[in-house]
């Protein structure tokens, strides 16, 4: 459902949050390994996420990437997917097809409709905090 870049938006949104808990700012390369995706790759995602105010940049020798408490409460899932993939994911066609409507469903519009709904309900209920938590707690996990 997610794009690759997107995949690796929301890896190194979490990756950048659980460090920015312990008080750390986070360098591209060591996101860049953390998350398995290459340098140059994850510094344009990393572009992108600071120019929606989804994590921020600091630069010097001690800058980095970080997240504060306040955009862990306020970033949501979904900001991070329509940062790097937009509307396609919550309105586009599950076969890709550019006639899919109402209208004129393809086989498996009225199934993938419903997949979509649940998605954006679980991106837009879901913040950076929630996972973090939950990362804290043991129940889930971030390595590759």
């Amino acid at each position: 459902m997610f794009s690759k870049t997107c995949e690796y938006a929301i890896r190194s949104t979490i990756y950048i949050s659980n460090q920015s808990k312990e008080g750390k700012n986070v360098g591209l390369n060591d996101i860049a390994e953390s998350i398995a995706s290459p340098v140059a790759f994850t510094a344009k995602i990393l572009q992108k996420l600071v120019k929606d105010n989804i994590i921020s940049s600091i630069k010097g020798p001690h800058g980095g990437f970080s997240v504060s408490p306040e955009q862990q409460k306020k970033v949501y899932l979904v900001d991070v997917v329509r940062c790097i993939d937009g509307e396609q994911t919550f309105n586009g066609c599950g076969l890709g097809l550019s006639e899919c409507s109402e209208a004129t469903p393809c086989p498996i519009h009225f199934e993938f409709k419903e997949v979509r709904t649940r998605l954006k309900s679980m991106l837009e209920n879901t913040n950076i905090t929630d996972l973090i938590e939950k990362l804290e707690k043991g129940e889930t996990f971030l390595r590759l």
